[in-house]
């Protein structure tokens, strides 16, 4: 369709800098080793880049806290390092979208030093004070998201500041204009690089009135981003995504509403909540519930049916692997993470792949408390066993949901440490590298590279794809996800059996299709009609 725009057809790539490619053995990976894995992505198809955060950093949250947002840190590289990935990545037809993290800041960036050594400074404003409560102690009760109080008290000015992740990384005061300008100003410098837009990190915080006790979605939150629209991104073509851990159904079009002129689309984890208990957390993870996972699904395509734009993904730097999550990672591990990639490229939206998830890595099997990395991990591994909560519980919890299994390096080949580092990775390489790696993978005509290469070119090319209907079928089915997708008089329907056992399905009639397999990972079916037996974890699509 002639009103497409470039990131409607694209499918994103999410790197992790750390552990993507090093290339000096210092055993962190690096922009230089991005640049030298281009070819990998293109190879995939990939439109565009997210990169998690290069920024200078002291690292205390592996880059989100940044320190200067126009500075790369040395251990990434240096600007003109970054300059030549960009150039690098457009050469071969793919944009480099940067991670905004401006709902806080470092404690060791400028403004925040000068914060903190007078009230009468400007950058004070740039943060969010208040003074002890009545009983000396902090001004609310509320917790940070990294374990223990959002207030951490300066004693040289007498006041709290407010951190809704780590002590190192204070709130910024959106409240304050100079600071948005601040903001904007940084926005434009990285835009004139050549960039294609901007994820930007827990954008639902920046709104927020402590005083009224309304941190997420706050009242003044699209008065800001409508104003960074129009400030900013208005008549540039950029692609621009949003994170929210708060935002519902009822709220997600103000967000990305065509006619609200802030963002384009949203990451919203709904469905990752829904493997989480509701009160101890994702460190006590439930059973994968296809019924549930399938009605989030379902709901946000009904939305996004009329309005707005999905993004599409199960994996991030935050979230196990999928593969382990919601697949089979054992005798089924191809197969299903063929199934997974199929059932989310089709649906309608935007695909983002987190790097690994195309040769199907898994969660990494840490037995050992030393060999996690992660900030949130270690803190409440801390305040969990001092609950009283076994040190073998909480480890079953981090192996299933813990970040550090996003965050282990790519793995390259079989060789040592996977091809990621000559030297010693800053987080030990996963052990089954030996057999689940590029190289292997790629030899492989039919493996899951091949697969999302073929899914990757499917949306690039098909308006159906694009920007058919989405309509959901056998909704309460425990085993099987079905949906098909229409524009005009073209259909598209998928069916997958989330399982490691055989299934009979009764295809409804609605549903029923002949044509020609545009997809499948367990061989051709050019017809769903009548009833089926779907092997185990297959996933296939057929057009007419």
């Amino acid at each position: 369709m002639d009103d497409a725009r470039w990131w409607q057809r694209a499918t994103g790539y999410q790197i992790y800098p750390r552990s993507f490619q090093d290339s000096d053995g210092d055993g962190v990976g690096d922009i230089p080793g991005i640049v030298s894995r281009l070819d990998h992505l293109a190879d995939l198809g990939v439109g565009f880049v997210w990169l998690s955060p290069v920024y200078a950093s002291p690292m205390a949250d592996n880059g989100y806290d940044v320190s200067d947002y126009r500075a790369i840190a040395p251990q990434f590289g240096t600007m003109a390092d970054f300059d030549r990935l960009v150039d690098a990545a457009r050469a071969r037809g793919i944009g480099i979208v940067m991670d905004l993290v401006v709902n806080h800041s470092s404690n060791e960036h400028a403004w925040f030093r000068a914060a903190r050594a007078s009230r009468a400074a400007p950058e004070h404003q740039y943060y969010i004070w208040r003074d002890a409560g009545p009983d000396g102690g902090p001004p609310d009760d509320r917790r940070a998201a990294f374990g223990g109080p959002a207030w951490s008290w300066v004693e040289e000015i007498g006041q709290y500041y407010l951190h809704l992740f780590s002590p190192q990384q204070p709130d910024l005061n959106w409240r304050n204009p100079a600071l948005r300008s601040e903001i904007h100003d940084m926005m434009d410098w990285w835009i004139a690089k050549g960039i294609a837009g901007f994820r930007m990190d827990v954008i639902d915080l920046i709104g927020k009135d402590v005083d009224a006790g309304l941190y997420e979605e706050g009242p003044y939150l699209h008065d800001y981003l409508r104003e960074m629209h129009a400030r900013v991104l208005k008549g540039r073509d950029l692609v621009t995504v949003g994170e929210s851990w708060s935002v519902s159904l009822d709220t997600a079009l103000l967000y990305c509403g065509r006619d609200r002129g802030e963002l384009d689309m949203l990451f919203q984890f709904n469905h990752i909540r829904e493997s989480w208990d509701e009160t101890l957390g994702k460190f006590s993870p439930l059973p994968f519930d296809l019924v549930a996972f399938k009605k989030v699904m379902n709901d946000w395509q009904a939305l996004m049916n009329r309005d707005g734009w999905n993004s599409l993904f199960l994996s991030n730097h935050d979230l196990p692997r999928q593969v382990s999550k919601y697949g089979q990672d054992g005798e089924w591990r191809v197969r299903s993470a063929k199934l997974l990639a199929t059932v989310m490229h089709l649906m309608k939206g935007t695909p983002f792949v987190y790097q690994g998830e195309e040769i199907g890595m898994t969660n990494v099997p840490f037995d050992r408390i030393d060999q996690f990395r992660d900030l949130e991990t270690l803190n409440a591994y801390a305040e969990q066993t001092e609950a009283g909560v076994a040190t073998a519980d909480f480890l079953r919890g981090a192996r299933a949901n813990g970040r550090d299994n996003a965050r282990t390096p790519m793995q390259w080949t079989d060789g040592p440490q996977a091809g990621f580092t000559d030297g010693t990775p800053w987080i030990e390489v996963n052990p089954n590298h030996g057999a689940i790696n590029v190289a292997a993978d790629r030899a492989d005509p039919d493996g899951i590279i091949a697969h999302y290469r073929r899914l990757i070119a499917l949306r690039r090319d098909s308006d159906l794809v694009v920007f058919g209907t989405y309509r959901p079928f056998a909704e309460d089915h425990p085993q099987v996800m079905a949906y098909d997708r229409r524009l005009g008089d073209r259909r598209l329907a998928v069916l997958a059996n989330f399982g490691s056992d055989p299934v009979r399905f009764d295809v409804p009639d609605a549903m029923a299709i002949r044509g020609r397999c545009a997809i499948a990972n367990a061989g051709p079916r050019e017809a769903l009609e009548g009833t089926v037996t779907l092997a185990p974890w297959e996933a296939v699509a057929v057009a007419d």
